[in-house]
């Protein structure tokens, strides 16, 4: 662990809030623009993806730094001791010491076989073992080998899981459903609100249906009991107990679970304890993904992630892509009181990315504590939000541009659609908007600017633009698997800078823990008879308005 308790007590963070003073309260960047034409050179940067030999390029220059910045945020990274913690994660190093794992979702997509160790055992075979495993049996699927206990083909395929069993899988097959197979119906399944599965039975077929259950214990509450109710539905027309093994497989490590449920042991896909559930889609949760867009896509999308990490691994800080954008976060959540980081992908496909990275940043460094066990003393954890656009600019767009929060945004934009239709036009209309949101925020509108379009002088104020707000742009040639995983290994690179230079645990999830815990303990007072009063006024209160509203008083 550094040898440090608070980041704001290292000597470079306080140089930074120096050079806040000195810049950041004062910086215009469209001023800064205008006296530097190489701003845009200078602070982008360029990623080379062998996965698909294409470039992403990431531009920085529309963000509240200059050269001092950049170097006193580089020395800030170097003081915080972030280089021994990516190296010791990528060593198989226990750095989530609180569970005493190591945190080695990097060796799930070591494609060139790199020597990767845990306890000093080598993890490399049994991370390819299981990917020629998904490789065999999604293969099976797609090509109608593996059938149903009728005898026919699999047709529906519906993911059972939650959290980062569930949020990776539904993003990257919405992501890549360009590259999928359309003739399988793809449902995911995670709310324990029993609608959730009932609209994903509605249309199903058991003959034709296939469960994968997520579940790296076999024990998680929402899954096991959605499974439960899959299970049933299927019996109802299979009748025989013996048919559930060719349409439940396990995505999991539990044996005895697994098969106790009636699942085949030969179907069980399993990952290790370095595994955490928000980095899972790279592993045996990402069978959903395999069996849509088929293995070979599935392996360029591990290859895109493994591009990544190699930058990051081995890229100097100060050209380091994710750990420029990862600081450039820590520069404005505690030198800006900004509380939020805005995701929109001009994308449609990538609808559900803004959710997954939910998940990854929030739960991972929405913590108050720091590893030395002490109180942090400054902001830590974004709320990271966003949708794509240019539905968005429709919607919240009009806060970043007139309201009063600074809200550091990221745009991500393809050159090349999967849709090219109309001769294009749909994507240069998509990308003059990329293009004009970041720089609207940027130069924002003048009064003067205002009132000789003819605007009445009562009106100028309402149609004025501050300007001057922060963002990052991200130009990819083209979604692919490849550009999907290094865009996905991006964020996950930038968040572990982030935490590092916080000091804080960014892989347990403690506080996932005692919501739960209690709802167990409510479930059972749910079918206890009488008024409750186990729990403070409130919380009764609405046990026994609910008891009563749903017939069970």
């Amino acid at each position: 662990m550094p040898g440090f308790s608070q980041a704001s007590n290292l000597s470079s963070w306080q140089k930074l809030q120096d050079h806040h003073t000195d810049l950041g309260r004062n910086i215009v960047l469209k001023e800064v623009f205008e006296k530097d034409p190489s701003r845009f050179e200078k602070f982008s940067r360029t990623f080379k993806n062998e996965a698909d030999k294409s470039e992403t390029l990431f531009d920085f220059s529309k963000n509240f730094i200059n050269e001092d910045t950049l170097s006193l945020l580089i020395s800030l990274a170097k003081e915080a001791g972030l280089e021994k913690l990516r190296d010791d994660m990528f060593a198989g190093e226990p750095i989530n010491f609180t569970e005493n794992r190591a945190v080695y979702h990097v060796a799930l997509r070591n494609v060139t076989n790199q020597p990767m160790q845990v306890n000093g055992k080598s993890v490399v075979e049994e991370v390819n073992s299981v990917l020629d495993h998904m490789k065999k049996f999604s293969g099976q699927v797609r090509s109608g080998e593996w059938k149903g206990y009728t005898g026919k083909k699999i047709k529906t395929i519906i993911n059972i899981g939650i959290g980062g069993s569930d949020l990776g899988p539904v993003m990257v097959t919405e992501a890549l459903k360009p590259y999928a197979d359309r003739s399988l119906n793809m449902h995911f399944v995670s709310n324990i609100d029993g609608t959730h599965m009932a609209e994903a039975l509605r249309d199903s077929d058991p003959e034709t249906t296939l469960f994968l259950v997520a579940s790296k214990t076999f024990t998680t509450a929402e899954t096991t009991t959605n499974a439960n109710t899959a299970k049933h539905w299927f019996l109802e027309t299979a009748k025989d107990d013996s048919a559930i093994a060719k349409h439940f497989v396990a995505l999991s490590t539990n044996v005895e679970e697994v098969t106790k449920f009636g699942i085949a042991k030969e179907n069980m896909f399993g990952f290790e304890s370095w595994v955490g559930g928000r980095y899972s889609v790279w592993s045996a949760i990402g069978l959903s993904v395999a069996l849509y867009i088929g293995f070979d896509n599935f392996h360029e999308f591990l290859a895109g992630g493994h591009a990544m990490d190699m930058h990051f691994k081995n890229t100097p800080l100060e050209q380091n892509i994710p750990v420029i954008g990862g600081l450039l976060s820590v520069w404005y959540s505690d030198f800006f009181g900004a509380q939020t980081h805005l995701v929109s992908p001009f994308d449609q496909y990538m609808s559900r990315f803004p959710a997954y990275l939910q998940q990854l940043s929030m739960e991972s460094n929405g913590k108050a504590i720091t590893r030395s066990g002490d109180y942090v003393k400054y902001t830590t954890g974004a709320i990271l939000f966003g949708e794509p656009a240019t539905n968005a600019q429709h919607s919240f767009y009009q806060l970043l541009h007139q309201g009063t929060k600074l809200i550091p945004t990221d745009f991500i934009l393809a050159a090349e659609s999967h849709n090219p239709v109309e001769n294009n036009k749909h994507q240069k209309m998509l990308a003059s908007n990329y293009f004009a949101q970041a720089e609207a925020l940027m130069v924002g509108k003048t009064p003067d600017q205002v009132k000789a379009e003819g605007a009445p002088e009562d009106l100028v104020p309402h149609k004025t633009f501050l300007g001057n707000r922060p963002t990052t742009s991200i130009l990819a040639q083209k979604i692919t698997p490849g550009t999907l995983g290094a865009l996905i290994a991006y964020y996950e690179h930038f968040t572990f800078t982030e935490g590092a230079v916080w000091n804080i645990n960014s892989f347990d999830q403690w506080g996932v823990e005692l919501g739960k815990s209690l709802a167990k303990k409510i479930q059972a007072e749910l079918d206890e008879g009488g008024e409750n009063k186990g729990h403070d006024s409130s919380t009764s209160g609405l046990i026994n308005a609910f008891k009563k509203k749903a017939g069970m008083a």
